[in-house]
């Protein structure tokens, strides 16, 4: 429990109205977009510049006081659970495009600023930034860095990382660093611009960013395919990258997913089909056009049973738009919906789904698989209840065997939306334990006191190592 006096000099930082106690304040900070993860924090501090982030955190490290930094709470790893309490500083406040500088092509953002806005702002001007998480409406480009957070676009863009050319950022011991700046090349030292990239919260906080920006393509265009076999779909996107074409975007959505967006969105989709992919290219319209009739020749010759072609931007924003919604259709089925990602390499995606598939069965469970099939990205989402806690059982067992065969098949237990809590017992599966042991040390050389997002990253024990017979 925090002492009036150190609620006295927090108060003093950011004003009475901008540090919360009340307990219905602290239950709304107690939890974020993952679901059956909750703590409550002792107070919550909004602060709205720099040198109140600085002074926030220079109370914190004199008390020993836990920090759990928060954007949007919209991620899924229980990242922004305070689950040592202390202080969440929500950084929402902090919302403002400091500079667009199109010289340079770049844009300078506090963390608060939505993703979505940032599209906004530098589409207006004939720019692009591409990563696209499907949360972008709500969730926070402080978050999106934290997290090194995917998107749609990553296939032909890259991820957030790509994109963060400099950051401001406090230390937990209060002090300001600056990493980076407006520059294509820096090579002065370790790379800490890149290393606080998805850091998760544990190292510093974001306080500003500076990131790069690229010009609008002139042209965009999308089409479904749709397979009556997962093989087959799976093969298309092999064949797609073999023949040297790079789509803007290549999604895929299994049956049951297909059926429920179908349901939510009533686009159109046929709901009979094993699988859909979705493909987009953006760019030159000659290039784009060239692009699209060799994809569908490709699709064609892996025997997709219908390959429709969105003929309008709207047409194409819809079914862009109907796939970003496959959370929250699926959100509609069950009181619980866990959403989970793990990533294979491009040519592993049928077993994969195979695998995820035989694993649902065998636990009987209700688990729907859609993801990004040009980068490897697969989103298995359970639909469940918390109440039912031996279905609960089952499905954190069927989890396991999942991150389990990603791994088996040279990939790895998640694509893009972090370790957090949830998928910290599984970290050493994938590193190692000497690999375990140097982001520790890494954690140790900026937090040595261990106080910005404790909990995280890091699980007490590791889980034993999955193994399972498939033949």
């Amino acid at each position: 429990m925090l002492s009036d006096a150190i609620r006295s000099e927090l108060r003093a930082i950011v004003g009475e109205k901008n540090c919360l106690d009340r307990q219905e304040a602290l239950v709304a900070y107690s939890y974020d977009a993952t679901p059956m993860q909750q703590a409550l924090p002792d107070v919550v501090v909004m602060p709205q510049t720099t040198q109140e982030v600085q002074k926030v955190v220079q109370v914190a490290a004199r008390h020993q006081i836990p920090i759990v930094t928060r954007g949007a709470g919209s991620n899924l790893c229980g990242g922004t659970v305070p689950v040592g309490g202390g202080i969440v500083l929500t950084l929402h406040r902090m919302n403002q495009i400091v500079e667009i500088d199109e010289q340079n092509l770049t844009i300078t953002v506090q963390p608060g600023v939505r993703t979505v806005d940032i599209h906004q702002a530098v589409e207006a001007r004939g720019l692009f930034y591409p990563p696209d998480p499907g949360s972008m409406v709500i969730s926070t480009i402080g978050g999106n860095i934290a997290l090194n957070s995917g998107g749609l676009r990553g296939l032909k863009y890259g991820t957030t990382k790509d994109y963060v050319l400099g950051l401001e950022a406090v230390l937990p011991n209060g002090e300001v660093i600056r990493t980076g700046g407006k520059l294509m090349k820096d090579v002065a030292g370790y790379d800490l611009t890149k290393l606080l990239v998805g850091s998760e919260g544990t190292l510093a906080i974001i306080t500003e960013a500076i990131l790069k920006l690229i010009p609008k393509p002139t042209t965009q265009r999308v089409i479904l395919a749709m397979y009556a076999d997962m093989e087959q779909a799976a093969r298309s996107v092999s064949d797609i990258i073999a023949n040297r074409i790079i789509p803007g975007t290549l999604e895929f959505l299994d049956q049951g997913t297909i059926r429920v967006v179908e349901d939510f969105k009533q686009i159109g989709l046929p709901t009979d089909v094993a699988a859909i992919l979705l493909i987009g290219q953006d760019g030159e319209a000659e290039l784009v056009d060239r692009d699209m009739e060799r994809i569908a020749a490709i699709c064609q010759k892996n025997q997709a049973v219908q390959i429709k072609v969105a003929t309008t931007p709207e047409e194409a924003e819809e079914v862009m738009t109907a796939r970003r919604s496959a959370l929250a259709a699926l959100s509609r089925m069950r009181p619980t919906t866990i959403l989970e990602d793990a990533t294979v390499p491009r040519a592993q995606i049928a077993p994969m789904v195979a695998a995820i598939q035989e694993i649902t069965n065998r636990f009987g469970l209700n688990i729907c698989t859609f993801g990004h099939a040009g980068d490897g990205n697969l989103h298995p989402t359970c639909m469940t209840d918390a109440r039912n806690h031996e279905e609960i059982e089952r499905v954190e067992h069927a989890f396991e065997e999942i991150f389990a065969a990603a791994i088996d098949l040279g990939g790895t237990i998640t694509g893009e939306h972090g370790v957090g809590i949830v998928k910290a017992p599984y970290l050493e599966w994938k590193v190692g334990a000497a690999g375990i042991e140097v982001m520790k040390g890494i954690k140790h050389a900026f937090d040595p006191h261990n106080l910005l997002n404790p909990g995280k990253m890091f699980a007490k024990e590791s889980r034993n190592r999955v193994v399972v017979n498939r033949a």
